[in-house]
């Protein structure tokens, strides 16, 4: 069960991506092998589905062409994302980490809400992930409120490009429980300012050891990282 106490977070993210093609259940299964306590990935909706894919168009991550909204959702499941493997579904991600770590879910697209939250809801209505280790986050805040009110249980987090900004009136919306940040924009006062709203402050992506010290020094409670190996250092170096 994961605990979400005053204790250090660690997300693999997008999988082991820095080893595996990355929001695939290959690099999912090598987090989860690695130790990773929690893994992040990116769903869009395709045909009323909540797709595992980062990006609006195929091309970088798979041999496909063209954007992922088109669909259909057979093309997209016949595509390779990587070393033979195909874009997975939510639910199969879900599959794969119930009972072994948490899950963040980014949703990158307005239609992914309902999906995400169908999706997510079944498991826990079968108890087969419990609230406390689910965090569905995303830039589009606007999206956040709308999948707060479809599940409430569902702890979330406020994604941002820049610095942060309105965390009062964003957190009471959203229901939020963290923020999540680009770590070379973090600095002491932005730690200060989410504590002070009671938020996590999770910085993201952190892949060296150089980084992994500076934004701990800071205090965040935690990070995302495209390499699960670092989480024995990080855990070395977290002061609670």
């Amino acid at each position: 069960m994961v605990k979400s106490g005053r204790s250090f977070w660690f997300f693999a993210h997008r999988g082991a991506s820095g080893h595996e093609p990355e929001n695939t259940l290959r690099s999912v299964r090598r987090a989860l092998a690695m130790g990773a306590p929690w893994v992040e990935v990116d769903v869009l909706a395709v045909d009323g589905e909540a797709v595992v894919i980062h990006d609006e168009y195929l091309e970088r991550t798979t041999n496909g062409k063209g954007p992922v909204s088109a669909g259909p959702l057979s093309y997209l499941r016949s595509l390779d994302a990587g070393m033979g493997e195909p874009i997975p579904l939510l639910g199969e991600v879900l599959e794969c980490v119930a009972g072994r770590a948490g899950v963040n879910v980014e949703i990158k697209g307005p239609d992914a809400a309902a999906p995400t939250a169908r999706v997510l809801g079944d498991y826990l209505e079968k108890g087969r992930l419990g609230p406390e280790e689910v965090i569905v986050s995303s830039f589009h805040h606007d999206i956040l409120r709308r999948f707060h009110l479809l599940l409430p249980a569902v702890k979330t987090g406020l994604l941002f490009g820049g610095q942060p900004r309105r965390l009062g009136t964003l957190s009471r919306q959203t229901g939020a429980f963290s923020v999540h940040m680009n770590h070379r924009l973090c600095h002491a006062g932005i730690v200060e300012r989410v504590r002070r709203e009671g938020l996590k402050l999770f910085v993201y992506t952190v892949n060296n050891e150089e980084d992994l010290k500076r934004v701990l020094a800071l205090g965040v409670d935690g990070v995302f990282s495209d390499y699960p190996e670092l989480l024995p250092l990080a855990k070395r170096l977290f002061r609670p």
